[in-house]
C-alpha cells in the first residue's frame, strides 16, 4: 500500500465507522431560564454573555440545560479551573457540543488531538506541536505577518466605512496559519466556510453535520497528497512524517491535528483581532491612549484577552457523581466558559471593567490545565502585530453603526460583522 493509499483508505474507514454516540433532539426555542435552559447559540447569549454570566454567578454558579442532551455551565473561576485541572473525572475527548454526544470509544486520543486527548495520550501527543509554535519559532512569522497586515489595509484605502472583521480581522490569521500548513493562499474564503460549519452549526441535523466533516476532511487529504508527490518545509509535512511511539501517526490523527490547527489557529485569533478593535472604536479614550502610548499595547492586550476571552471549550463527565453541590450523569457535557471565569470578581478587581493598564493579569483566555493552548505564543503576535499596524496606520475609528455588529453564536465568539468609521467624526 502507499502511503497516499494509507491516508485516503483510513480517512474513509474513519468515515464509514464513525462512533456516532448519543444525539440528542434538537432544540431551538428562544431560551426561557439561563439556569436551568440556557443555550450558548442563542442570539441574546451571542450578543452580549457578560450580563447572563454575572446574574448566573450571583444565583447559581453551575447552571444546567437539557439542550444538546444535557449541559451544565459553571460561571466562577474556581470551577471552570478545577474541572480543567481534574483529567480524572472529566474527560476531553469532545471538545464541541452538538447534538452528538461521542462514544467512548474515541478516548484516549479523540477527533481532533491533542485537544480532543485524554492523559496519557495527550502528552506525547501534544509534544509533536511544541516545537512549531515555540516563541523563537513564532518570532520568524513576525515580517511577514506585519506585511500582510499592511497589505490589507492599503486594500481599506479611500473607504469611509470598512468591515474590520471581514475585511482585516479574519484574513491576518488565515495566512498565518495557511501558510504555516503550506495551504495555497486563495483557499481562505474555504477556510472561513469550515469555520463556521464546525462551530456555528452544532444545532444542525448531525447528517449535515457529517456532510461538513466530509468537506473538510476531503480538503485536507487533498492537501495531504499534494504535499506527498511534492514535499516541502511545514506544518503538513512534519506531520505526515511524524512518528509517535515508534510508528508513523495514524492518517486519521493527522487529518484531525490538521483540523485542529485550521479551525482554532483562525476563528480564536480573528475574534481576539476584531473583539480588541470593537472595544477600541467603542472607547474613544482607549484608542487614544494606545496611539499616544504604543508601548502600552502588549499590556493592553492581556486586558482584551480576559475581558473579551473568545473560546469556550467543553469536557465530558466521566462516570456519575456529586461535585460541588450537583448530581452529575456519565457523559452530560461541560461548557468550560473562560470568559465566565476571566470576569468573576473574586478572582480580578473590577473584573466587568476593561482596565487597560491593569498590571496583574493572570486571565484563562488560553485555557487551563493541561489543555492550555498550544499556540498561545503565535495568537499574541498575530494580535499584538494586527493592533500595531492598524492604529498606526488608522488612528481615528468609530463605530459606524453599533447594532449592524454581528456575534458568532459558537463557543468561539468574536464579532462576524464589524463595519467602522475611519478618521474623526
Amino acid at each position: 500500500m502507499t502511503v497516499d493509499d494509507r491516508f485516503g483508505q483510513g480517512i474513509e474507514e474513519a468515515r464509514k465507522n464513525r462512533p456516532t454516540g448519543t444525539i440528542s433532539e434538537i432544540v431551538t426555542d428562544p431560551v426561557s431560564d439561563w439556569a436551568t435552559d440556557f443555550s450558548h447559540v442563542d442570539p441574546e447569549w451571542a450578543a452580549d454573555p457578560y450580563p447572563i454570566q454575572d446574574e448566573l454567578r450571583q444565583r447559581c454558579p453551575i447552571a444546567r440545560t437539557e439542550r444538546f442532551g444535557g449541559v451544565w455551565l459553571p460561571t466562577r473561576y474556581e470551577d471552570v479551573a478545577a474541572i480543567a485541572y481534574d483529567t480524572e473525572r472529566f474527560s476531553s475527548r469532545s471538545v464541541i457540543v452538538s447534538n452528538v454526544k461521542p462514544s467512548i470509544d474515541l478516548a484516549p486520543v479523540g477527533g481532533a488531538p491533542p485537544i480532543s486527548s485524554d492523559p496519557p495520550f495527550h502528552h506525547d501527543a501534544r509534544r509533536l506541536l511544541l516545537p512549531a509554535f515555540t516563541k523563537s519559532a513564532v518570532a520568524r512569522q513576525e515580517a511577514a505577518t506585519r506585511a500582510y497586515c499592511h497589505e490589507l489595509i492599503d486594500a481599506l484605502e479611500g473607504q469611509e466605512v470598512v468591515d474590520a472583521a471581514r475585511d482585516y480581522a479574519q484574513h491576518i490569521p488565515m495566512r498565518v496559519i495557511g501558510d504555516m500548513l503550506g495551504f495555497p493562499p486563495e483557499d481562505g474564503a474555504r477556510f472561513r466556510e469550515f469555520v463556521e460549519n464546525v462551530l456555528e452549526s452544532v444545532d444542525r441535523p448531525p447528517e449535515e453535520r457529517f456532510e461538513h466533516f466530509n468537506e473538510l476532511s476531503g480538503y485536507l487529504v487533498a492537501q495531504i497528497n499534494d504535499h506527498l508527490a511534492d514535499p516541502r518545509d511545514d506544518l503538513t509535512t512534519y506531520l505526515v512524517n511524524a512518528e509517535l511511539h515508534g510508528r508513523k501517526l495514524d492518517p486519521v490523527h493527522v487529518v484531525g491535528t490538521m483540523m485542529l490547527l485550521l479551525i482554532a489557529g483562525i476563528d480564536t485569533t480573528w475574534s481576539a483581532i476584531g473583539a480588541s478593535l470593537w472595544h477600541l472604536a467603542r472607547t474613544p479614550a482607549d484608542r487614544e491612549r494606545l496611539v499616544a502610548e504604543p508601548g502600552l499595547l502588549p499590556t493592553a492586550m492581556e486586558e482584551f484577552l480576559r475581558a473579551y476571552a473568545p473560546v469556550t471549550m467543553a469536557r465530558l463527565v466521566r462516570e456519575d457523581m456529586s461535585w460541588n453541590g450537583v448530581d452529575m450523569k456519565a457523559d452530560d457535557w461541560i461548557l468550560l466558559s473562560f470568559p465566565a471565569a476571566n470576569r468573576d470578581p473574586a478572582q480580578f478587581d473590577r473584573a466587568g471593567e476593561v482596565v487597560i493598564d491593569r498590571e496583574v493579569n493572570r486571565h484563562a483566555a488560553f485555557g487551563l490545565g493541561i489543555h492550555r493552548c498550544v499556540g498561545s505564543h503565535l495568537a499574541r503576535m498575530e494580535l499584538r502585530v494586527a493592533l500595531e499596524v492598524w492604529l498606526e496606520r488608522i488612528p481615528e475609528f468609530s463605530l459606524d453603526e453599533p447594532e449592524a455588529v454581528t456575534w458568532a453564536a459558537s463557543q468561539v465568539r468574536g464579532p462576524r460583522a464589524l463595519p467602522l468609521r475611519i478618521g474623526g467624526s
